[in-house]
């Protein structure tokens, strides 16, 4: 006996949750650019830390330096800034406006143990870069371990002492 599948005409058809996953899937948002409704973050920052210092890194192209301050209060610092005034279109209107401009503000809670009196901050390339050091008590310690001699569980160096003697 043979079986024979013949295709469901309703088999392609898309089901109404699929349509809404697709319509609101992350590559496809079309009002993401239209006034305030911007969904990702209004400055992007990268944040790294190593055994001396917390790195924070942020994105300002076309922002000048004496445009930017950065507080840290409470173990929060804050980056602020202002970028050119809006422009408006000479003749009709836009199709695409994805440049923010204006004000714009991103606050990070530090982690604690850091010194935040000795931060120092760099600009370069619109890129600002925030450095803050790691207080000496949170930084990592390299602990020498000494060999321990096979018959009374003290350093052998220890044992070697006592034999000088």
């Amino acid at each position: 006996m043979t079986i024979v599948r013949r295709p469901s005409p309703f088999g392609e058809m898309m089901t109404l949750r699929q349509a809404m996953d697709r319509l609101f899937d992350d590559d496809y948002r079309p009002f993401r650019f239209l006034a305030g409704g911007y969904d990702g973050p209004g400055l992007p920052l990268d944040v790294t830390t190593d055994a001396d210092a917390l790195t924070i890194e942020a994105a300002l192209p076309g922002v000048k330096p004496e445009d930017v301050d950065i507080t840290i209060e409470n173990s929060t610092v804050t980056i602020t800034g202002r970028t050119a005034e809006e422009r408006k279109a000479e003749e009709g209107s836009y199709l695409l406006q994805e440049i923010r401009r204006g004000q714009f503000s991103r606050s990070v809670t530090l982690p604690t143990g850091l010194e935040p009196d000795k931060a120092e901050a760099t600009f370069e390339h619109g890129v600002l870069r925030l450095r803050i050091p790691k207080a000496e008590q949170v930084k990592p310690r390299q602990i020498k371990i000494s060999p321990v001699s096979e018959g009374n569980g003290r350093p052998t160096s220890d044992r070697t002492a006592e034999s000088e003697r």
